[in-house]
């Protein structure tokens, strides 16, 4: 049994896939995840609509003390440069929302792709880059525009739609200025 064996099905078991990744160890887990290629992505992605609820404790697990980092581990669809991690933390003003940034090798050429994780008005979250966080943890690099540096044509304007697959797994796809975009990626939460 993997990961592939219920995305190459005709329908996705989702709550069967769910509790298949709910029952592995965290480096199991992150191998089937890290291991989807653009069209299990996007399988996924349809799957997962309205599948399972989400919130920010998906991200950020509630009890977490605010600006404390909890890394998710990522794979995108493109075809380079697809490995990853979103960071997030919980705000210490409190509030409905989580900040965050990307982590990459071209983070030196891309900047870091500072976000806000905010509840949409359906059952997904949206990784919204179109505003920035006030402040960070100490040891997150600066914060800087998502429309300086090669950042301008990854993240500024942008927004991922985020779907939950089980406890630890989500599925995102990013938009620009409202329309879908042709990348997905999915992303594991590290621990437990």
């Amino acid at each position: 049994m993997s990961i592939h064996t219920y995305l190459t099905a005709a329908s996705v078991d989702m709550m069967g896939l769910a509790d298949y990744l709910d029952h592995l160890d965290a480096a199991a887990r992150l191998r089937e995840v890290r291991s989807l290629g653009k069209h299990e992505q996007v399988k996924l992605f349809e799957a997962a609509a309205g599948a399972r609820p989400i919130s920010l404790a998906h991200f950020v697990p509630t009890g977490t003390p605010p600006l404390r980092e909890v890394v998710h581990y990522g794979r995108n669809s493109l075809p380079a440069n697809n490995l990853f991690q979103k960071r997030f933390c919980r705000p210490d003003t409190g509030g409905d929302e989580l900040w965050g940034y990307n982590e990459h090798g071209l983070r030196w050429l891309t900047g870091p792709g500072y976000f806000v994780l905010r509840a949409t008005s359906t059952p997904e979250m949206a990784i919204d880059y179109t505003t920035l966080p006030p402040r960070k943890p100490d040891a997150w690099p600066p914060i800087r525009p998502n429309s300086a540096r090669l950042g301008r044509f990854i993240y500024y304007q942008t927004r991922d739609i985020v779907r939950a697959v089980s406890e630890h797994v989500t599925v995102g796809r990013d938009t620009r200025n409202g329309r879908p975009l042709n990348a997905w990626f999915v992303l594991c939460r590290a621990g437990d």
